[in-house]
């Protein structure tokens, strides 16, 4: 087995956001710059493989020591554009959801309360100095947020088969991904905000939409949202994948609720529904 497929077994989907260099500050602005000029940048399985290396220790590393200075890079209609990976501080905020959603014992078995304790002490400390600090990249385990799916249009959907690109990375595995502007984004998200609060009560997809859209009034306008399945395309049968159309469904069953009709909604949801109950139940498979 090689090295990129042997990184394959976290299932975790992403949410990025690629923001021009004109977002960034002095000196960041430059180094990023430099660093889009390189002929090549690392990919989501180097950084996979870097996370799935700091945990191999014992004690193992929760947080990096230092801070990435890598990032994705993408090319807008000529404008280039960079997602920071900002490991660092992705790894704090994951532990701080770890820490909230697994029992006691697990917990301690898989991060000792001492490896804990140290990397909440630092993550304090950091805050102080970095109070508005806020990650390009969410990540999601064994699904992706229905909320995710409301920033796009199923005519931004980007499926490849496995083997169907020339570059190494996307040889080895399917690609399935959306990518849209920010502009289009926030007008999605605040549309759907608009018809759920107009025709349901305030519940979790609310509250999703309403987190996610504070996150993303943080970035600049002109920046691009990416919706990657990441590794989810190995926990989904192919003809499954090929046939996902989990944007268009959300974007439908919004658009039925809007119309007044409930029973078109539950059509569209519950098809939605299925298609990921399936995936987030072989989290529990032997």
């Amino acid at each position: 087995m090689s090295v990129v497929s042997s990184a394959r077994v976290p299932y975790a989907s992403y949410l990025r956001v690629y923001e021009p260099l004109a977002a960034f500050p002095e000196p960041e602005r430059t180094h990023w710059a430099r660093y889009a000029r390189r002929s090549e940048t690392p990919t989501a399985q180097d950084e996979l493989l870097r996370s799935l290396a700091d945990l191999a220790p014992t004690p193992p590393v929760p947080v990096p020591v230092h801070e990435s200075a890598d990032a994705f890079v993408a090319d807008v209609d000529g404008v280039v554009c960079v997602c920071p990976w900002r490991t660092r501080l992705r790894g704090w905020l994951a532990m701080t959801e770890l820490v909230e959603s697994l029992p006691a014992p697990l917990l301690d078995a898989m991060l000792p309360p001492v490896v804990r304790a140290q990397a909440a002490a630092d993550f304090e400390r950091w805050r102080e100095g970095n109070p508005d600090a806020r990650p390009w990249i969410r990540t999601s385990v064994w699904e992706v947020p229905v909320r995710w799916f409301a920033l796009f249009a199923d005519e931004e959907r980007e499926y490849v088969p496995g083997g169907g690109r020339a570059d190494a990375e996307a040889a080895e595995q399917p690609v399935l991904r959306y990518r849209t502007p920010m502009v289009q984004a926030r007008r999605r998200l605040a549309r759907a905000l608009r018809t759920l609060r107009e025709t349901i009560d305030e519940g979790p997809l609310t509250e999703g939409l309403v987190d996610v859209g504070r996150w993303l009034e943080e970035f600049h306008p002109r920046s691009l949202v990416e919706l990657d399945y990441g590794g989810l395309v190995h926990a989904m049968p192919a003809a499954v994948l090929a046939e996902d159309r989990s944007a268009a469904d959300v974007a439908e069953g919004i658009a039925a609720l809007r119309d007044g009709d409930g029973e078109a909604a539950g059509v569209a949801y519950g098809r939605l529904m299925e298609r990921w109950r399936a995936v987030r139940d072989r989290q529990f498979a032997n």
